[in-house]
């Protein structure tokens, strides 16, 4: 007899899973979703299949039936894993490949709040990722690693969630005790996820000796390929607050140059959002920085137009289309700025990212003040409601 597997929102969740399972799969293979669309095709002899399916794919919307062995065979994964991932996500997996374990559900319940994340931002979800979160703490008992571990991972991800609804010193706290509950596992995947994002916090709140203290704890000792990178990145980022160019360009262009060399069997499975993509846009925010949007702008459009690709009105579309957008008012190509802030209004309508909607008010004064007239009325219209927009007192930040 068949159970079917709990899932909220009528299957939603467990497909959009399996889609987020699969993006990490193509990246991890360095591909892009047109490049694993002509993959597939070429494997099979068809010319049907187009990155819009892919991307169909990924957010959930179907399932690969009729392509899985293409796609075990493209990026070298198990047939039989992607047989029970879409099985899984269909609710028609067996009873004994269902876990129904205490730590299993929490596990779903938190790949469910990172699926709303990305689809409409941490606004909403924080308080509920806190609660989960400390629950879990209280679970533990003794000197439980795995529990420790499980309430590292999700004090990881309330600190993601506030970080992202702007919430600075909560999601720092929450960083601190995620590193704090990690050293206490003995888990040093977990442990250097932490110190990550406590990198990552300290570049948005311009804690520059911070972060590159961080860096340089996290490179003290061999760590794996990846850790060493993203290490770079975050350099790279203080280094360019700081004003340093000659250091923030040698920092981005190492994490760039490792990116092709930088896989490792040791490699936290954290950190498959490393890739080109990635790169990219944080080679953009370095730029940026600097004060030369000219050399930010290609970066970030190809990065926008990246994550566009899987979810248009997604958080990460947001996000980068925001910082595309910054770009372009600081070089006033105010022509390019117009389209891109043309993007922006279907977004608004259903991502909750306070943090970004700060940095899109910031951008709109900027076009209000130093830009042409017809920009400025269009800039002014969107910006209309800046106090549901921005934080009070950040809308001139």
């Amino acid at each position: 007899m068949m159970k079917e597997a709990p899932c909220m929102d009528d299957g939603t969740t467990a497909r959009s899973e399996f889609g987020m399972r699969l993006a990490a799969l193509r990246k991890q293979a360095r591909l892009s979703q047109s490049q694993l669309a002509e993959r597939l095709c070429a494997t099979t002899g068809t010319t049907t299949l187009t990155r819009n399916e892919v991307s169909r794919w990924e957010r959930g919307q179907r399932l690969p039936d009729a392509w899985l062995a293409s796609l075990a065979a493209v990026l070298a994964v198990p047939l039989a894993e992607l047989e029970r991932a879409v099985d899984r996500a269909r609710g028609t997996a067996p009873a004994d490949d269902y876990d129904d374990s205490p730590h299993a559900e929490v596990q779903r319940l938190a790949s469910w709040l990172l699926h709303h994340d990305q689809a409409f931002g941490g606004d909403h979800v924080a308080d509920a990722a806190s609660q989960l979160w400390r629950a879990e703490v209280a679970r533990i008992q003794g000197e439980d690693t795995h529990r420790l571990s499980v309430a590292s991972e999700l004090a990881e991800i309330t600190g993601w969630l506030l970080f992202d609804a702007d919430r600075q010193s909560e999601a720092r706290a929450a960083f601190m005790e995620s590193l704090h509950l990690a050293r206490l596992a003995g888990n040093r995947s977990m442990e250097w996820f932490a110190l990550d994002l406590l990198a990552m916090h300290g570049i948005e709140n311009r804690r520059i000796g911070e972060v590159l203290a961080i860096c340089d704890e996290l490179t003290s000792r061999p760590v794996p390929p990846r850790i060493a990178l993203l290490a770079d990145i975050r350099r790279s980022r203080a280094l360019a607050l700081a004003g340093d160019r000659p250091r923030a360009t040698a920092a981005i262009e190492r994490a760039r140059s490792a990116l092709d060399e930088s896989l490792h069997p040791k490699d936290p499975r954290w950190a498959w959002w490393v890739d080109d993509e990635e790169i990219s846009g944080q080679e953009g925010e370095v730029f940026l920085a600097l004060a030369d949007p000219s050399r930010a702008i290609p970066h970030l459009v190809r990065t926008s137009d990246l994550v566009s690709e899987i979810n248009a009105t997604g958080r990460g579309a947001f996000f980068y289309r925001t910082a595309e957008l910054t770009a372009l008012t600081a070089a006033h190509a105010w022509q390019d700025a117009e389209a891109t802030l043309l993007h922006l209004p279907p977004i608004l309508a259903t991502v909750s990212s306070t943090r970004t909607r700060a940095r899109l008010c910031r951008t709109l004064r900027a076009v209000e003040l130093g830009g042409p007239a017809w920009l400025a009325d269009t800039a002014r219209d969107m910006a209309a409601g800046r106090e549901r927009l921005c934080p009070v007192g950040r809308a001139q930040a």
